[in-house]
Formats: C-alpha cells, structure tokens, sequence
C-alpha cells in the first residue's frame, strides 16, 4: 500500500509540473503572437494566429488546440509545439511557422523549425523578443524572395518543401 501511495504522489506532482509547464508555454506562445503582429505593423491587428503545429489548418484562433500538448488529461511534462500562422497577403493568404518550446529552470527556449534557439524568461515584456520576431520575419520574407530570385534566374525546379498554406477563402484547404 505504501509504494502505491507512493507513486500516486509522484504522478500527482508529475502533473502539476505539466500543468503548470503548459500554462507557462501557452501564456508565452500568446506573448509571441501578439508581439510578432505588433512587430510586423499591422494595421488591422489580424496578421498572426495561433493554430496547430502540423496538419490542415484554418487563419483562426484556436485556442487549446494550438498546442501538441492538451490543456487537460494526462499530459507529458516535456517540450510543446505551437504553430504561428502568419497573414502574408492583403487578402486572406496565411502559412504556418512551427515553434517548439521547452523549459529549462526558469528559462525557455524557442526554436523555430529550421532557424535558430532563443531563450526567454516570463514574462516576456522584461525581455527582448525583437530578435526572435527579425529572424521569423526574414525567415518567411526570404523564403518568397528565394523563390523570386529563382524565377528570375530561370531556376524554379526545386524539390523543396515549403511552408504550410491556408486561405480563408478556401477554407483553409492546404
């Protein structure tokens, strides 16, 4: 009885840090959104959402589905994926950044899939994200710039995968 009692408490603890690891990297995903579209000039305010880190998805706010982790259940207490999706037209043409998050004592650190690490402490306003959101920037402008400098050339056939598109329009159909 005793060693039961034992492992309940430590899988009870175990979810706590879940939870609260969660928390921590949801409230910093949202930071990061809300900082990149300040960051980008948007007019309309409607240039970043946070969506799902991989599958089909739609330029909507999806609140706990964002996350490769659930908000609820048992979770693993491990890194979280989150997907930035990033408005790149007047209209209604959107694609998707992926973003792993970890936490390391009190530190997170950012990767974005294919760039660089960055580290952050909440909250996040005591830091400087502008690097974070200059490289996310350069790294979806360079990625059309790339493929304008290719056409122009006369080198379009590449065999690349690119970023994940959606169009509102079409309801998101990628």
């Amino acid at each position: 009885m005793a060693r039961f009692h034992d492992l309940l408490s430590t899988v009870e603890t175990y979810q706590a840090l879940a939870r609260e690891n969660y928390d921590r990297i949801r409230r910093l995903a949202e930071e990061l959104r809300d900082g990149l579209c300040a960051y980008l000039g948007s007019t309309d305010g409607v240039c970043v959402h946070l969506v799902p880190p991989v599958g089909q998805f739609e330029p909507r706010p999806y609140g706990d589905q964002a996350f490769s982790v659930a908000p609820r259940g048992f979770r693993p207490l491990g890194p979280v994926r989150f997907g930035l999706a990033i408005r790149v037209t007047k209209g209604t043409d959107w694609l998707r950044l992926t973003l792993e998050c970890s936490k390391s004592g009190e530190t997170f650190r950012v990767l974005m899939e294919g760039g660089r690490e960055y580290t952050f402490k909440l909250p996040l306003a005591d830091h400087d994200p502008e690097p974070l959101y200059e490289e996310l920037y350069d790294h979806v402008r360079g990625w059309f710039q790339a493929r304008i400098d290719d056409y122009k050339d006369g080198d379009i056939g590449t065999r690349e995968i690119g970023f994940d598109f959606a169009d509102s329009a079409d309801e998101g159909k990628v």
